[in-house]
Order: C-alpha cells, then sequence, then structure tokens
C-alpha cells in the first residue's frame, strides 16, 4: 500500500486523549480514518466527521482482525485496568491479540504507544505493561514504531484539583514526584496523537523506537508555578511520603496490585532509574505545547 491507498488510518483509543488527538491530527490534514471502538457510541462523534467505524473487543481475537483489516497503518494503545487485579495479566492478553491480529490482518505498519523506561526488565511498576506491549508486537513480525512517551502533562489533573480545593493559603500542590525542584521529561498528551499521526504518514519499515518529550523538562516545583499563575494565587509544593500515597490515592479505586506497580513506577522516577537516558540511540522527538498551556487548561477544567 502507497500513501495514495485508499485504506484508512486505523486508531484506537479515541475515547482517550492520545487516540482522539490522533484521529483528529488525521482528519485534519484530510486523511481516511478508522476509529476502533468497544461501544458504537463512542464512534458517533467520529463518524459525523466522516470517520469509519469498527467495534471490537481488544481481547477477541477475531473482532481485532476485522477492525484491523485493510488498512494502510494502526495507531494502536493498551489500556490500563487499574480496578482489576489481574491488570498486568489484563495487559498481556491485549498484548497478545493485538499483536496476532495485526499480524493476521496483514497491517503494514502499527504506531504502538509506550512509555518512558520500557527497556528496564524491572522496577517500572505499571510501564512493565508498555514492556510486554513493545515485545509481544515486535516479534509479531509487523513494522512497528513504538512511541515511548515521557510523563503525561495531564497526569497532574488530580492534584492541580487538590490545589484548587485547598483552603490554605498558600494553596499547595501535592506531589509523589521528588525532590520538588528536579525536572524530568513530561508531553503533552495532544503532542503525543500528533506525533503517532505524524509517524502513520511516513512511509518506513522495520521496527523503530522515538522518544518523543515536551518542549523541555518540567519539575514540580514548575507545575506548582503554573497554577499558580493560572489560579493567581500563591501555590506551593507538598510532596507527599509514601506513607500517605494510598490515601491520597484512595479516590482513584486503584486494586492492590495497581497500586504497588504505582508505588514501584514512582519509586523508579523519583531515583532516576526510569529515564530516557537508560535507552541510547532512540529517535528522539519534540513536542510543542508547553507545561503553562497545559496546566491553565486543567485549571479551567476543575473550576
Amino acid at each position: 500500500m502507497t500513501a495514495s491507498s485508499p485504506f484508512p488510518h486505523a486508531v484506537f483509543g479515541v475515547s482517550g486523549r492520545t487516540g482522539a488527538a490522533a484521529a483528529d491530527a488525521l482528519l485534519r490534514a484530510g486523511q481516511p480514518v478508522r476509529v476502533v471502538v468497544r461501544d458504537p457510541a463512542q464512534g458517533r462523534p467520529w463518524a459525523d466527521r466522516g470517520a469509519e467505524v469498527a467495534v471490537a473487543d481488544l481481547t477477541d481475537l477475531a473482532s481485532m482482525t476485522r477492525a484491523l483489516s485493510r488498512v494502510r497503518g494502526a495507531y494502536v494503545v493498551s489500556p490500563q485496568y487499574y480496578n482489576r487485579e489481574d491488570l498486568f495479566d489484563m495487559a498481556g492478553l491485549i498484548a497478545h491479540t493485538t499483536a496476532r491480529a495485526a499480524r493476521a490482518a496483514e497491517v503494514p505498519r502499527l504506531v504502538a504507544l509506550s512509555s518512558v523506561g520500557a527497556d528496564r526488565e524491572s522496577g517500572t511498576g505499571w510501564i512493565g505493561m508498555n514492556r510486554s506491549f513493545e515485545q509481544r508486537l515486535g516479534d509479531a513480525g509487523v513494522s512497528t514504531v513504538f512511541l515511548r512517551a515521557a510523563y503525561f502533562m495531564e497526569n497532574w489533573l488530580p492534584m492541580v484539583g487538590q490545589a484548587i480545593r485547598s483552603a490554605v493559603l498558600p494553596t499547595f500542590l501535592p506531589t509523589f514526584l521528588a525532590p520538588p525542584q528536579r525536572a524530568l521529561p513530561m508531553v503533552a498528551t495532544v503532542d503525543v496523537g500528533s506525533a503517532a499521526a505524524a509517524l502513520l504518514q511516513e512511509q518506513w519499515t522495520g521496527n523503530r523506537i522515538v522518544a518523543l518529550c515536551g518542549p523541555r523538562d518540567y519539575a514540580p516545583d514548575d507545575v506548582a508555578a503554573a497554577v499558580a499563575a493560572a489560579l493567581g494565587k500563591p501555590v506551593g509544593v507538598a510532596v507527599l511520603p509514601e506513607a500517605q500515597w494510598p490515601e491520597a490515592l484512595a479516590g482513584a479505586h486503584f486494586s492492590s496490585a495497581a497500586l504497588a506497580g504505582f508505588t514501584e513506577m514512582t519509586r523508579g522516577l523519583n531515583c532516576a532509574h526510569i529515564d530516557f537516558k537508560s535507552a541510547p540511540g532512540v529517535e528522539e522527538r519534540t513536542g510543542t505545547t508547553p507545561l503553562e498551556q497545559v496546566i491553565a487548561e486543567l485549571v479551567q477544567r476543575q473550576r
């Protein structure tokens, strides 16, 4: 299939941020798109914009193969079920099914959402699910770009909400990341989707790893400064001790396995075990959306 192929790009995860951004970028570029959803209702807004809609269960080989048939490429994601005790097994099943379906459907190329730290064999918590996704797809014999994204800027949404609701002045932004002045790579989810859309429109073969960061690295102190600017009042940073993490995350309804995965991942981030520098030789791309813009939008959404 060439760039002029009439077949669409398949896009998974359109009910989430990066999939929606990828589908939007492709449609705005005049590209044919097939969104893949589990619930037909999730596809209606995309059908209104001219996209095809395919319904598939990520664990069902037959429906996944149909969704991936006659496409010029696909953006695939593995949703993570944080309320399940078997979330790692579930991620493995989704990875296995996606790989088998892509091979059966003879998909020319995949862009697979992954994460910084997926090169590490252990000590990464949740990111181990991304590593499994990479390994299963890498063995499928389908040309694949593994898009290793940095820490999502939108991950700060719950903490920004807590900062807004705080009755204490100065307001404190709670954070699990420490020390608060240490910068780490972050990226906006719209840039992840845009990068995926761009990669799908390029011509390449074989497997590649692309590391995606934002325009610069940011520290929790930078996040607090952005929240302060959006709120128009002082905002400090309160680093939560690990013993307080379960209480702080109670509203997220994590399973005990998910909480353990979060804890291990956060430890890995805080000690720089999870870092792009641990995987030399990968391609690097940079998003354009600054943290300040994302935080301002998060603050507006919470008010």
